[in-house]
C-alpha cells in the first residue's frame, strides 16, 4: 500500500521534474497554473527523444512519486503510442512529449501567463538542456 507522505503539489511537481531530468529529458518546465486552471495546480512538461525514453521517464516519475511522496497517478494516458504520455496526479499533471508532438501542441504556450518555476533554484537542476524555443519562452537565452 502506498502512503501519502504529505508533500505539497509544488513539491510533487518538482519531484517529477527531477525524475525526468535523471532520465535525460530535455525542455523540462513546471508551470504554476493554479490561478488559470481550476482542475490542477501544476503542469510538468518534458521532452523525450523516442518512445523508449518516454516510457522510461514516465516510469521514473511514477517510481519517484511513489517513493518520495507516497502517491500514485489517478490516470495514465498515451503510453500505447509513445509519442506523448500523461500522468494525472490531480494536483499536478505530467506531460512527456517527443519533440514533434511538443512542437505541435505547444502546451506550455497555452498557459504562457502561468509562472514557470526556476528548476535550478527550487530543484537543483543545473544541467537541464533546452531547445531554442523553450529557452526563449523561459528567458534562458
Amino acid at each position: 500500500m502506498v502512503k501519502d507522505l504529505g508533500k505539497t503539489s509544488r513539491e510533487c511537481a518538482l519531484i517529477a521534474a527531477k525524475a525526468a531530468n535523471e532520465k535525460k529529458a530535455t525542455d523540462i518546465m513546471v508551470q504554476d497554473v493554479h490561478e488559470l486552471v481550476s482542475v490542477t495546480d501544476f503542469f510538468v512538461i518534458a521532452t523525450a527523444s523516442n518512445n523508449r525514453q518516454v516510457e522510461a521517464i514516465i516510469d521514473a516519475i511514477e517510481e519517484a512519486e511513489r517513493d518520495e511522496a507516497g502517491i500514485k497517478p489517478l490516470h495514465r494516458e498515451g503510453l500505447e503510442t509513445g509519442v506523448w504520455a500523461l500522468l494525472d496526479y490531480g494536483n499536478f499533471v505530467v506531460h512527456v512529449f517527443q519533440p514533434e508532438a511538443r512542437e505541435y501542441y505547444r502546451l506550455e504556450a497555452l498557459w504562457n501567463d502561468a509562472p514557470v518555476l526556476d528548476l535550478a533554484k527550487e530543484a537543483g537542476l543545473t544541467d537541464t538542456e533546452y531547445s531554442d524555443r523553450i529557452a526563449r519562452l523561459m528567458g534562458k537565452e
